[in-house]
């Protein structure tokens, strides 16, 4: 398995049925990234593009994914940023700090999707968050979803 610190991007109508490992492949058109995935172990990375999942930015000659790519469903559980076109690889989670994180997206996705917020009444979000917070051990200030 050959670890990679770089990607190529390359945009596309449609994702190839044969991924070519070290490139990034960007549909705007169906709003997804795609790419093996950067530990070597050849799963296929499927980032969508959407208000609660992945954003991408194009500066005109490099491409970055925000957030961090967290493969828990892989055997790897591999974990990394892509920013300009390089790999920035992150430090591993724990199982805790895994489903804090999927709690994480979940909350976001209510949120966002949920009229008026309904899902949070009575403090439900703050309490959930502070949750979060907590086992990815990040500051209380950090941006909510």
């Amino acid at each position: 398995m050959i670890r990679r610190e770089t990607l190529t991007h390359r945009f596309v109508e449609t994702v190839p049925d044969a991924l070519e490992d070290g490139v990034l492949y960007v549909s705007t058109k169906y709003a997804t990234a795609v790419h093996c995935c950067c530990c070597g172990c050849g799963q296929e990375v499927v980032t969508p593009f959407s208000p609660t999942d992945w954003r991408m930015t194009f500066d005109g000659e490099t491409l970055s994914l925000s957030p961090s790519i967290g493969n828990w469903s892989f055997p790897c559980r591999s974990h990394y940023w892509i920013e300009r076109d390089q790999v920035r690889w992150a430090r591993r989670w724990s199982a805790e700090q895994i489903r804090a994180g999927r709690d994480a997206d979940r909350i976001a996705k209510d949120r966002y999707y949920t009229p008026d917020g309904r899902a949070f009444r009575g403090g439900g979000f703050r309490r959930a968050w502070s949750r979060v917070l907590r086992l990815l051990r990040l500051p209380q200030r950090a941006r909510r979803p």
